[in-house]
């Protein structure tokens, strides 16, 4: 493999990575919307803060270090995508900041306006930001995205039946997975009560997601063919890897199995994007910009490949002992 495929391998691992992770968080959101009111649905808000709060920085070094090596390796696709994409990636930058600040300043609220107020831009930006993620990854691999400084259209680049749908799922997936992981949480903490309830939320979340999924099928053989011809065609392994992890992930939700279940359906997100990936490989931007014509310099990708070896090393280790220490079982 060449610096450039390797150096693609590492940024897709890091997309992958936020996925899971950081979009978790932003299922997190979704589910303290729909918590209830301020006593009933107390308990529930004070696990999703528990959760999510002592990792909420480590899940967007992720999203940084992608943004770092699109820049730095593939100019040519960072510039296209960032120009183009600029009304959703605007949008999405903005829903982080809010969503931030938000979950900040409630913990530090008093009054019942405030926990509102800041509860409410922390719920909708936790929506609204994955929705348009989905839709910038849709508008790319639909071939909407032409090579150069905004050739493609503002408003059609991302706003279009494939965006849409890539949209849908990345919320439904998103909501999944948060729904999952609190499960598991919950009943680590002695909730049984608490576990049940996320139980019934990923279920019926697993369902919906499934059903958008299907229907998406006919869209993207109508609207994205070429897309469709990859992901029915050499991505179909990955395809079924991912459906058949996501009903593993539900028989084990069913026989409260949540370990493993939270496995299975981390698997599940990511097969889907490596599905993407395999769909529409060796294409950065379909339908002829490749790898190999958006790659960067040799010499800045050496230095980069290299750069990214140390500071793995140092890393990893270090959010796995994090990962670590909050994933134990508190002593009674």
């Amino acid at each position: 493999m060449t610096s450039a495929q390797w150096l693609l391998v590492l940024t897709w691992v890091g997309v992958t990575l936020y996925a899971l992770l950081g979009g978790a968080d932003f299922g997190g959101g979704f589910w303290d919307m729909l918590a209830g009111g301020a006593r009933r649905g107390f308990a529930q808000r004070r696990l999703i803060e528990h959760s999510i709060g002592p990792v909420w920085e480590a899940n967007h070094v992720w999203l940084i270090f992608v943004l770092v090596m699109f820049w730095t390796c593939f100019p040519q696709v960072f510039a296209s995508v960032a120009s183009t994409l600029y009304i959703p990636l605007t949008l999405i930058a903005f829903g982080i900041i809010a969503r931030g600040a938000a979950f900040a300043f409630r913990k530090a609220s008093t009054e019942l306006w405030q926990l509102r107020l800041f509860g409410g831009a922390f719920a909708l930006s936790s929506i609204l930001t994955p929705f348009f993620l989905g839709t910038v990854a849709g508008g790319v691999a639909s071939g909407r995205v032409p090579p150069g400084l905004a050739r493609g259209d503002l408003l059609t680049s991302w706003w279009n039946p494939t965006s849409v749908l890539a949209g849908l799922v990345a919320v439904g997936s998103t909501a999944y997975l948060a729904a999952v992981y609190l499960t598991g949480d919950a009943r680590r903490g002695g909730d049984t009560g608490l576990a049940e309830a996320f139980r019934h939320r990923a279920l019926v979340t697993a369902v919906v997601t499934g059903a958008i999924v299907l229907g998406g099928i006919v869209v993207l053989r109508d609207d994205a063919p070429r897309l469709y011809a990859g992901l029915t065609g050499r991505a179909l392994p990955l395809v079924a890897v991912s459906g058949f992890a996501g009903i593993v992930s539900l028989v084990l939700l069913l026989l409260r199995h949540y370990t493993t279940a939270r496995l299975a359906a981390g698997l599940a997100v990511a097969a889907v994007l490596w599905g993407w990936a395999a769909a529409q490989y060796p294409l950065l931007l379909p339908p002829d910009v490749t790898v190999t014509r958006a790659a960067a310099d040799p010499p800045v990708l050496h230095a980069t490949l290299a750069s990214v070896v140390v500071g793995m090393v140092l890393l990893v280790p270090s959010l796995l002992w994090l990962f670590a220490l909050f994933q134990r079982t508190p002593k009674r």
